[in-house]
């Protein structure tokens, strides 16, 4: 049994990507003025369907809204009953649906028609009502779906699940949507925090560690161990970084059995100390500090010493 739901699932998955790599042929001139008709129109993009490609045009509405193209779910059942009023003069409508013969279908696309709004049907069957009325047609046809049975839709909502992907992401070329954008739309959780957080929103900027380069050994110990960053920066006179001891180079100094009386902080630091700048995205920071084994860097801005991001942060900020 346990063979036989391990080769069920494999079958699943080569038939669904079968019918995925069939879908590049059908990448059209259609398809191509889908995505002009978009990008310079002045209205939305509303994405209905009914069933479980209903459930497909919300994702696609999503996708669209999180990647600069401001779209809006209209279920086919409640379009007929009341919602048709979501739709406004500019709109631009694009209906999924496998058969393009389902009764909402049929009842919906002529009132859209009267309205003037330009139609997308994304459509399995190319000889359907959807097909016929659509002011342009992107195939999504599949020969079967992965179903044994070939019942429940499994490769046919795949299928229209990759061409609102396809849809997407020329348009977001065509925009120039940048990292920027992207952070602008997904503000919360760990992916907006990697594409906007920066380092000074987060370091240590009060009580930082510094020491000079005469202090002695015992008052480098006390400012690493009061400050509980596991590292102190060292300064000179002047307050301009000259290296960092961190607790590591405290281990590593006592474990030569040499006499630690006198010692001072320059003695034990280690200088060209990694740095990094306040206005540095975090995840670079983190970044940095993974790429050398680090625990820590030292925040400095025009070779002014200002505080220390530590890996800690980082990770209670939940961005990676």
């Amino acid at each position: 049994m346990n063979e036989q739901i391990k080769s069920l699932a494999i079958d699943t998955i080569k038939s669904e990507a079968a019918a995925i790599e069939q879908l590049a042929n059908y990448i059209d001139d259609n398809f191509e003025k889908t995505i002009h008709e978009i990008f310079n129109g002045k209205g939305r993009v509303i994405v209905t369907g009914i069933g479980k490609s209903a459930i497909i045009a919300s994702k696609i509405v999503a996708t669209l809204n999180s990647t600069g193209t401001p779209a809006i779910f209209m279920h086919a059942a409640d379009a007929i009953h009341g919602d048709l009023g979501i739709i406004q003069p500019d709109d631009i409508i694009i209906c999924l649906s496998k058969s393009g013969n389902t009764p909402e279908i049929k009842v919906l696309v002529p009132l859209i028609k009267n309205l003037g709004n330009r139609l997308v049907g994304i459509v399995s069957n190319t000889n359907s009502y959807l097909a016929q009325k659509a002011d342009y047609v992107i195939r999504a046809t599949v020969e079967r779906e992965a179903c044994p049975n070939n019942l429940a839709p499994t490769s046919s909502t795949t299928a229209q699940l990759v061409i609102g992907d396809a849809i997407a992401v020329c348009l977001l070329k065509l925009r120039g949507f940048t990292p920027a954008d992207f952070a602008r739309f997904h503000p919360g959780g760990s992916l907006g925090k990697k594409l906007y957080m920066r380092v000074s929103d987060i370091y240590t900027q009060e009580n930082v560690p510094k020491v000079n380069l005469d202090d002695t050994l015992p008052s480098v110990i006390i400012e690493i161990s009061s400050k509980r960053l596991g590292a102190t920066a060292v300064l000179d006179n002047n307050g301009k970084l000259q290296g960092i001891i961190t607790d590591g180079d405290l281990r590593r100094m006592l474990q030569k059995n040499i006499s630690t009386e006198g010692i001072t902080a320059k003695e034990i630091m280690s200088v060209n100390p990694k740095t990094i700048t306040p206005d540095e995205l975090a995840i670079n920071a983190f970044n940095l500090m993974e790429q050398h084994k680090i625990t820590q860097l030292l925040v400095v801005e025009n070779n002014k010493y200002l505080g220390v991001i530590h890996i800690h942060d980082i990770l209670r900020e939940g961005i990676v």
